[in-house]
């Protein structure tokens, strides 16, 4: 009679076993608590009007360096440097005020939603 030399080896890895629940974590789907879509909501609008009001802000600060570059090396240019100057300063005071209103006005159209899932959890 012959004897079976078949053996069977298994090696248990912790971190092997972490990765795998980690990137099937990253395809299940998932449900959201109604605090989380509160969050979620608020955060949107939140970083729309900021991200409006930093682009306004960046852009006139550009055309504020234009206005400056026209009036100390383009002395020919001396005026319209002026000119351009105030536009990006009207610019920067503007991004403020810009973000409050966009803010004000992405809160009352997302305000409904707020309030019915705030109703269903107290």
């Amino acid at each position: 009679m012959e004897q079976n030399n078949e053996t069977f080896s298994y090696t248990y890895s912790a971190n092997k076993q972490e990765d795998i629940k980690d990137i099937l974590k990253k395809y299940m789907p998932t449900e959201e608590d109604k605090v989380t879509q509160i969050r979620r909501l608020d955060k949107g609008v939140t970083s729309k009007a900021t991200t409006i009001s930093l682009v306004v802000g960046i852009l006139s600060s550009l055309v504020l360096g234009v206005g400056m570059c026209c009036c100390m090396v383009w002395s020919n240019l001396f005026m319209l440097g002026i000119f351009v100057g105030i536009i990006g300063i009207a610019g920067m005071v503007a991004a403020y005020p810009l973000y409050r209103r966009v803010l004000i006005k992405e809160r009352e159209k997302i305000a409904p939603q707020i309030i019915e899932l705030s109703k269903e959890l107290v």
